[in-house]
Parts: structure tokens; sequence; C-alpha cells
């Protein structure tokens, strides 16, 4: 292929579109407050997936340090509520503990 350009363009009219319709065609209609708070939730649950993952496939710290990790993670994220925080507080007790231990 000599140029990339209408590869790059093809895939970003198959992402956008579907993106596109549903804003064009529920805009105007309401969403029912159930439904709307169940899709608040929706990026918490993706990242939460995400980082759980990927902390489970860290490398060799270990199993319990890192379910540590990830409680410490929770009960902060529970308690505080911030996001920012718990993830800080959970790389913190897991590079903590894998010193320690």
């Amino acid at each position: 292929m000599k140029s990339y350009l209408p590869l790059i363009i093809g895939m970003m009219a198959v992402t956008y579109i579907p993106r596109l319709l549903p804003l064009i065609t529920l805009s105007d209609r309401p969403i029912h407050p159930r439904i709307k708070r169940f899709l608040l939730y929706i990026p918490y649950t993706a990242l939460s997936a995400l980082i759980v993952r990927g902390i489970m496939q860290s490398g060799n710290i270990g199993i319990p340090i890192t379910l540590l990790g990830i409680g410490v993670a929770g009960m902060v994220a529970w308690f505080k509520g911030g996001m920012v925080l718990s993830v800080l507080t959970a790389i913190g007790t897991t590079f903590v503990l894998f010193v320690i231990l």
C-alpha cells in the first residue's frame, strides 16, 4: 500500500459513525433515570476492569501483595471517594509491601 491515508480515513469513519448515530437519533428523547444512572457507571467499571487486569498481570510481585493493594485501593475509594487517591494509595501500598516482603 503506497499511502495509509485512505486506510486511516476509512477506520475513522467506521468508528465515528456508530458514535454519531445514537447522538443524532437520541438527543431529543429523554432518558429514563435508571438507564442514565446505569450509563454513569460504565466508565468506572471499564477503568476498574483494566486496572485489576493490569495489576494481576504486573509481574512477579505475588498474589497476596497484589490483593492487599487492591483491597487498600477499594477501602480508600469507598471511604474517601477519590479515584486518584485510591490508585496512588494502592501503588504506594504495593511498593511498600514489595520492599518489606
